[in-house]
C-alpha cells in the first residue's frame, strides 16, 4: 500500500512536471520533433501513475482492468482508469463503485447522474487537472456507430501524440491509454502462450478496444491486435535472462501507441523503458 499522497501533492506534481517539460524541451538543440512528445509522454505517464497511487492509499487497491464488468458486459481497462481517476463524468470517482460499464453501483443507484456539481460530495478526486488528463468519449475519437461492443459516451485518456481528430471539433488528440493491473496470485510471464491462464498479466484487459482499429479506419488492425504475443514481449523484463517476468510485476502497466498511432510498434512508449526489438 502507498503512503504520502494527497490531492494537493499530485496535482502539484502535476504542473511541476508540466512545467519543467515545456522549459526544457524548447532549449534542447537538434532533437527530433518525435522524442519531444515522448518526454511528454512520459511526464503525462508520471502524472497518471501519481493519481493511480492517490487512489490506491484512499481504497487500498488498484483499479480492476477487467476486459468486462461483473455483468460480462464490456467494460476495459482503459474505461475502468479513467473511471478511477476522474470519475464517470470527470467530477470524481464515486467510492461505491463497482466498476460497471452502465454507471450504477450494481443494485439500481446510479453514481454518475450527469455533468452538474449536485452530489459529488462524497467523490474522490479527481486525481489529475482536467486539463491535463486529455479525458475523451468513445464517441469524440471513433464516431457513435464504431464503438464495437462499448457505449460510445465511455471516457478514456488519451496519449499526447495526436494521431486523431476529435469527430466533432476536427482538434488532434491522441489514442487511448491501456492499462493493465497486475494479479499477483499468478506467476507467469508466456511470451509463447498469450492465454496462459496463469500469466501476472491479460492482454485481453484491452483486447476488445484494440479491436476497434486506427479511428477513421477500422479495418486497420493494430499489431497488438493481430499478434497479442507482442503484450508480452514488449512488457518483458529482459533484465531477467533466465526466467520470464513482466515489468512492475506487482502493481500496473499503462501502455500509449506511440507516434505512429498503432499499438505494438516499436515506438510504443510505456511507464517503464521498453527494450523489446521487433523481429
Amino acid at each position: 500500500m502507498a503512503h504520502g499522497f494527497s490531492i494537493e501533492r499530485v496535482l502539484l506534481t502535476v504542473f511541476l512536471v508540466v512545467l519543467v517539460v515545456s522549459i526544457i524541451l524548447p532549449s534542447i538543440p537538434n532533437r527530433p520533433h518525435r522524442y519531444a512528445f515522448v518526454v511528454k509522454q512520459k511526464a503525462h505517464f508520471k502524472s497518471i501513475d501519481d493519481g493511480i497511487e492517490l487512489f490506491n492509499t484512499e481504497f487500498d487497491d488498484y483499479p480492476p482492468s477487467d476486459a468486462l464488468d461483473e455483468e460480462g458486459i464490456p467494460y476495459c481497462g482503459a474505461m475502468k482508469l479513467s473511471e478511477a481517476v476522474m470519475g464517470r463524468d470527470l467530477l470524481g470517482y464515486h467510492p461505491e463503485s463497482v466498476f460497471r460499464s452502465d454507471g450504477t453501483d450494481g443494485k439500481g443507484k446510479v453514481l454518475y447522474p450527469g455533468f452538474y456539481r449536485s452530489g459529488t460530495s462524497t467523490r474522490k478526486g479527481p486525481y489529475l487537472p482536467l486539463d491535463h488528463a486529455n479525458a475523451y468519449t468513445l464517441a469524440e475519437l471513433y464516431g457513435d456507430r464504431n464503438t464495437g461492443p462499448f457505449e460510445p459516451n465511455h471516457f478514456v485518456l488519451c496519449d499526447v501524440f495526436r494521431r486523431v481528430k476529435h469527430i466533432k471539433t476536427g482538434k488532434k488528440i491522441g489514442l487511448p491509454i491501456l492499462y493493465y493491473k497486475v494479479d499477483t496470485s499468478k506467476t507467469t510471464h508466456d511470451v509463447n502462450d498469450p492465454d496462459n491462464p496463469e500469466n501476472i498479466y491479460d492482454y485481453r484487459d484491452n483486447h476488445a478496444l484494440v479491436n476497434l482499429g486506427i479511428p477513421g479506419k477500422p479495418e486497420q488492425k493494430h499489431p497488438l491486435y493481430e499478434n497479442p504475443k507482442i503484450f508480452y514481449e514488449m512488457t518483458r523484463d529482459y533484465d531477467l535472462s533466465k526466467m520470464s517476468k513482466p515489468q512492475r510485476a506487482d502493481t500496473f502497466i499503462l501502455l500509449s501507441a506511440g507516434h505512429d498511432g498503432l499499438y505494438g510498434t516499436e515506438d510504443d512508449v510505456a511507464n517503464f523503458d521498453i527494450r523489446w526489438e521487433p523481429k
